[in-house]
């Protein structure tokens, strides 16, 4: 589910950008082809400034003239998008299918609250369940995750998960790369390493956290986040060893429940790591989401493409995929004279 809406929406309502409130476009129903998933949203405010897409184009053009009506009235109200490419009907895509967007007005005091309790529970890397009804009369509200739900005929129910944190160990020139390119697909970024000179706000300016304590420590700090990954990319095998360690610890006391978890380093090196551990009687069965060497093999030298490598592997595990060429060509085989 896209969460970036929630943000931009706090922000402007509890600095009274926009004293008139905002409406909120959530795709709540998708069948066929369709430029955006279930879930997705748009910011739509009373000058048409936008926030944010619901796939462009006509049908996007659609809600944002009928989401002025709802600014005013106040009403909720479904928006049905076409995507048929039909001739013989009004269409507003030729994707294929059709998408149901849900319109709700934000604004107020109670709105504000609501945003404020989402952004600190993702904040705190826990998920939680916003119930949207479909009433006239009843605003949205939260539930745990393990709460019982209604149904999807009175209300739209989606569960917000926090962006996916992902700890960078080594605080080197791999690890400055692939801080960046995470950042922009969308993953928090914490960074550790003992070297101040390393591991600072100036090198890692979009890092949300930043640690030079010991590996053990700052698995204690992040524990309990829903949705954690891991790359290590430290400057020597050693370093590998004591987070791979401290990683099976608060593995088996169920504390943290890694994604992912990626190791930089030649096979001799990953191979050295991995026989020292199970001569600790630490066996690598223990780690089924381990990659080792970390990243897709795409012929990366520098550090700028072993992060792409890296990013690649973490989309990859994140969305699902089989990490094969999408071109067409590459399934046809060579011509036989």
């Amino acid at each position: 589910m896209s969460i970036d809406c929630y943000p931009y929406l706090a922000e402007l309502l509890s600095q009274n950008l926009n004293e008139n409130g905002a409406v909120l476009a959530t795709i709540a129903g998708v069948k066929g082809s369709a430029p955006r998933e279930v879930g997705a949203k748009m910011v739509i405010l009373g000058n048409g400034e936008i926030f944010s897409t619901i796939g462009g184009g006509a049908g996007e053009a659609k809600v944002i003239q009928i989401a002025q009506e709802v600014l005013i009235s106040g009403q909720k109200q479904w928006v049905e998008i076409d995507l048929s490419g039909i001739a013989s009907k009004k269409v507003e895509g030729v994707c294929g299918g059709q998408m149901r967007v849900w319109l709700e007005k934000w604004s107020g005091e109670s709105a504000i609250a609501l945003l404020q309790s989402v952004l600190e529970t993702l904040k705190r890397g826990q998920a939680i369940n916003l119930v949207t009804p479909f009433e006239n009369n009843q605003s949205p509200y939260l539930l745990a995750v393990d709460d019982p739900i209604p149904s999807s005929e009175v209300a739209f129910v989606e569960t917000l998960t926090p962006p996916p944190l992902l700890l960078i160990v080594g605080a080197g020139h791999v690890g400055e790369q692939l801080a960046k390119i995470a950042y922009s697909i969308g993953f928090q970024i914490a960074v550790q390493d003992d070297r101040s000179e390393w591991a600072n706000s100036t090198r890692y300016a979009i890092a949300a956290k930043i640690f030079t304590e010991p590996i053990k420590t700052v698995l204690e700090q992040l524990k309990g986040h829903c949705d954690f990954y891991v790359a290590l990319v430290t400057r020597g095998y050693q370093y590998d060893l004591e987070a791979l360690e401290a990683l099976l610890e608060n593995h088996c006391k169920n504390q943290i429940n890694c994604r992912y978890i990626g190791m930089i380093g030649s096979k001799k090196r990953v191979r050295l790591v991995l026989q020292t551990l199970e001569k600790k009687g630490v066996s690598t069965l223990q780690f089924p989401n381990l990659y080792a060497p970390i990243g897709l093999d795409i012929g990366a030298l520098t550090p700028e493409e072993i992060a792409v490598s890296i990013a690649a592997e973490l989309i990859l595990i994140r969305r699902g995929g089989t990490g094969k060429p999408l071109s067409f060509h590459s399934l046809i085989p060579d011509s036989q004279g």
